[in-house]
């Protein structure tokens, strides 16, 4: 094995461990308490900025306007719990792993399955490049170091998180589960202890910022203007319902019963992200707590040089005033979940990507799992997409939470008009009264999701459409697009090889003869077993033939060639321009013309060597003739390797690894290395 290939496969070995075997995928499968933190750290992560993007949007419109948040977060909360509800009717139905493409495709039609495709690839994308870019920014606000170079912060972290979900999801999900645990026992016990402080003890908690006031440009607003800004909150917030249908993306992945697991699995994830969602707003809502854009201009009475707080840590630093330590738990654990947030995304798309592929609309390569029966090509691809985004708009949060949550709400709505037409069509048959109810209730739960989140999608593209979720849009319809391309390839080579078989029938596959050309540039052994090799194959006509693009060394070749006991004939192909593939692949067409139902095998002599460096000083005529040979139609290419002494050590560690490129051609030998 070459130093080259040696160091890559040690590397590989040490970022990703040993490769399991494919009987070992049921020990990758994961229980419930390990699924939770794999799946779930999106929506807990939604919840460390939702929140915030509340106040955010509501600051515009003055400190009066803050008074609406407990509405904005209860309406947000109400949604998700028929988000959830719906959801756990689509795991028990669909419990494939097809998720939303599965039960649209199904019920709606494949041109719905890959509008729902589409959208979740790219909600997929850009939850990796929103949150690692969202901790970026939290924690370059206390290094700032990050804050100076946080494109390359965020590149790197989504490298390594890639990196780790190659390593299996199990390991994966083992890794996630400490810092997710870990932010909701902070919150949860900021949340108790605060509002103990408050309504038990009856003491007063202020928030950093509740002395400020709020310069507010459009505090005028009032009737449609307000509304739009009620609505716009509202859409902010639901940012908190993305990576619940990560989980009916992800049933194969829980352990039996996998459809029950994933189910309590996502009442948790419900149960859990309302709690923080609902009290973070009620708490910051009681303390005082406020957030805008820009502090220097918008907060009035601030310091100069104040540095803004993101408003879990505001609610950190009041509730924990005298036990510092709990404070920086808190911050530490909103920063890690908001790294680690985008785990979401590496287990849903690479999923989803799989079961596309087996569908035939992304190509096959992301169906196949890797060495460590993760889908590698899948968290490879989204990795790359998700950099793209990240440095296409400077790791800038602001401007890529503006094209969030389209995607995600599309997914939603279709699917709940494809389980509204599931549970029709079921109820259409059944006569049982007992299961016609289960079906009419579960139809009815679907139906107000249904109704839920094609509201809160119009409140969306409304909204946010010119601030940016149009570029979502765009990519989803590109996508949409590209997949029908890759289906309609896939199908018309089905239909093209059916119905050749059909024409031809299977006897008129075999040639009526066999010509074989071995193509010689010098007379050494590799030729000679080349020729030796040929013969064996007992083809109706054998001959060699060589390019002359120098004419001293092909006289010396001819002379060679008469003078040993070879009785192959060797034909000289002129070549006034000194090339080889050319006059080949002519000289390959002109024996097609003349006998068509003939096939036309050429053999190729090339080395093996087993130095790195030895393969520079080999060019690549004969791979250059491969490739053009590959698209004549009726010629075989055959390759007939030397192994020269440099290649004996490599003989038995290759039995396993192959480093790509490592075999070099002999065509042209001497006279080609000039």
């Amino acid at each position: 094995m070459s130093t080259v290939s040696k160091v890559s496969v040690a590397t590989k070995r040490l970022l990703l461990g040993r490769p399991f075997r494919s009987d070992r995928l049921g020990h990758t499968l994961l229980p419930k308490r390990i699924a939770l933190p794999v799946f779930a750290s999106d929506a807990m992560s939604s919840v460390a900025y939702a929140p915030q993007e509340i106040f955010l949007v509501l600051s515009v419109a003055g400190i009066t306007a803050l008074a609406y948040t407990p509405w904005v977060a209860a309406a947000v909360a109400v949604v998700m719990v028929v988000v959830v509800a719906s959801y756990r009717q689509n795991v028990h139905a669909y419990p494939s792993g097809g998720g939303d493409y599965e039960v649209a495709t199904v019920n709606l039609g494949a041109n719905a399955g890959l509008t729902v495709g589409s959208a979740l690839l790219v909600d997929y994308v850009l939850t990796v490049a929103v949150s690692i870019s969202s901790a970026a920014e939290n924690i370059g606000s206390a290094i700032p170091f990050v804050e100076q170079h946080k494109v390359w912060f965020c590149v790197a972290a989504i490298l390594l998180l890639a990196a780790v979900n190659l390593r299996g999801i199990k390991e994966s999900g083992s890794v996630l589960a400490i810092p997710t645990y870990a932010f909701i026992v902070g919150v949860l016990v900021m949340l108790l202890w605060g509002f103990t402080e408050i309504f038990v003890l009856g003491d007063e908690i202020r928030s950093e910022t509740a002395d400020f006031e709020i310069k507010a440009e459009n505090s005028h607003l009032v009737g449609i203007a307000f509304v739009f800004l009620i609505a716009r909150a509202f859409s902010s917030g639901c940012a908190a319902l993305t990576g619940v249908e990560a989980i009916s993306n992800g049933v194969p992945a829980f352990q039996k019963p996998k459809s029950r697991n994933a189910a309590t699995t996502l009442l948790l994830l419900g149960a859990f992200s309302i709690t923080l969602l609902v009290g973070i707003v009620l708490l910051a809502e009681k303390i005082g707590a406020k957030y805008v854009m820009d502090p220097a201009q918008d907060l009035i009475g601030a310091p100069e040089g104040y540095q803004q707080k993101a408003m879990i840590a505001q609610l950190a630093h009041a509730v924990f005033a005298d036990f510092t330590p709990a404070f920086y738990f808190v911050a530490t654990a909103t920063a890690l979940i908001l790294m680690l947030a985008a785990n979401t995304a590496f287990n849903g798309f690479p999923v989803l990507g799989s079961v596309l592929a087996q569908d035939r609309y992304l190509p096959r390569q992301l169906h196949t799992r890797g060495d460590r029966l993760a889908f590698s090509n899948g968290i490879l691809f989204l990795a790359a997409a998700a950099i793209v985004f990240v440095v296409a708009f400077g790791a800038q949060v602001t401007a890529l939470i503006q094209l969030y949550i389209v995607g995600v709400f599309v997914s939603f709505t279709l699917s709940q008009t494809g389980m509204v037409r599931h549970w029709t069509r079921l109820l259409r048959t059944e006569t049982d009264p007992r299961a016609r109810r289960r079906m009419m209730q579960s139809r009815v739960i679907n139906t107000v999701g249904l109704i839920m989140t094609a509201t809160v999608l119009i409140v969306v593209l409304i909204t946010k459409f010119t601030a940016g979720a149009w570029i979502a849009i765009l990519a989803m319809v590109t996508i949409f697009v590209l997949m029908k391309a890759i289906h309609h390839h896939y199908a018309s080579v089905q239909r093209e090889l059916e119905q050749q078989e059909a024409e031809e029938g299977a006897e008129s596959v075999l040639p009526s003869r066999t010509h074989s050309i071995v193509l010689v540039s010098t007379l050494h052994l590799a030729t000679k077993r080349a020729l030796l090799y040929a013969r064996a194959t007992r083809p109706d006509t054998l001959e060699a033939i060589t390019v002359n693009v120098d004419d001293r060394d092909t006289r010396i070749l001819v002379s060679q060639w008469e003078a040993s006991d070879i009785t192959v004939p060797l034909k000289v192909i002129a070549s006034p321009y000194r090339e080889i593939t050319r006059p080949v692949i002519e000289y390959v067409r002109r024996v097609r013309r003349e006998s068509p139902r003939d096939v036309i095998t050429v053999f190729i002599p090339e080395y093996v060597v087993g130095h790195w460096w030895e393969q520079i000083l080999h060019n690549q005529s004969a791979l250059r003739l491969k490739g053009r040979l590959l698209f004549e139609p009726g010629v075989m290419v055959t390759s007939v390797p030397w192994q020269l002494t440099s290649s004996d050590r490599r003989k038995n560690r290759d039995l396993i690894y192959s480093a790509p490129g490592d075999t070099r051609r002999a065509l042209g030998g001497d006279r080609e290395q000039r």
